[in-house]
């Protein structure tokens, strides 16, 4: 990847998808519509209050960036994430925004120039057929990857790009396992608004995301959260055999923070 301050946010690269099917199609006809104002109509999903803010900075600080760090966030959207990464990373570091839709990168383009950040590329590509940069240091997807039915091959990716020590953080939804039946309707509600819900719940996808994840990585932890309606999967890429990882889900808390990459 070249120096970051080479980069300036003043176009929108695009990836053509190799196939756009119904489901995609779906997708960004219903962010186009959502794109204008979806940094405040977010915060209503599932319900007011809902600890969006808290879970992405878990999901940042699980990632242990350090100053200069190169990082890709995965299905960006409107750049949710960039203010946390930016923080870690400072103005050496180089963000790449990847999302599928043109209205989210166009309103993140937006938050690019109103904030002067010039260390930030934006692609329009597919998550399941974006060609991951060699070397970088971190991956990011937040709320987005269990819509991708080639979740896993997505994990298997960015795995093969990061470098020695680089982490994958995956933030999501799922149903609740052996809880009461309104955390389930909790859960439900929070995807209704964007993928077919009778098909989430038969693909479970946050389960062949941390399946990929024990494969491709180290050092993996699964963590529950919000009573079990969203999860916090992390893992670092490493050479040779990794230590062996954690199995199913933890309750309670965020996985720790990385340690410090050789």
């Amino acid at each position: 990847m070249a120096d970051a301050g080479a980069h300036r946010a003043t176009a929108i690269e695009e990836h053509a998808a190799s196939q756009i099917g119904p489901a995609q199609e779906h997708l960004i006809e219903t962010y186009r519509k959502k794109a204008k104002h979806y940094d405040i109509t977010c915060r209503l999903y599932p319900v007011p209050g809902y600890p969006q803010r808290t879970q992405r900075l878990q999901a940042v600080q699980a990632l242990g960036l350090r100053p200069g760090d190169r990082v890709v966030d995965i299905a960006c959207g409107t750049g949710l994430n960039f203010p946390l990464i930016e923080q870690a990373i400072g103005p050496n570091g180089h963000i790449v925004g990847v999302d599928l839709t043109d209205a989210m990168l166009a309103q993140a383009q937006h938050r690019l120039q109103n904030n002067g950040w010039s260390n930030i590329s934006l692609v329009q590509a597919d998550a399941a057929s974006f060609h991951f940069p060699t070397g970088v240091d971190a991956i990011l997807s937040t709320y987005a990857l269990c819509q991708v039915p080639e979740c896993a091959d997505v994990i298997a990716h960015g795995a093969a790009a990061l470098s020695h020590g680089g982490r994958w953080v995956v933030l999501d939804l799922k149903l609740p396992d052996n809880t009461p039946r309104w955390p389930t309707q909790l859960g439900i509600a929070i995807v209704r608004h964007f993928a077919s819900i009778d098909e989430w719940m038969v693909r479970r996808p946050w389960e062949a995301i941390s399946a990929a994840m024990r494969k491709e990585l180290a050092d993996v932890s699964l963590t529950e959260l919000a009573f079990g309606t969203a999860f916090l999967a992390a893992g670092s890429s490493v050479s040779g055999t990794g230590p062996e990882p954690r199995i199913g889900f933890e309750r309670g808390s965020a996985p720790r923070e990385a340690a410090s990459r050789a």
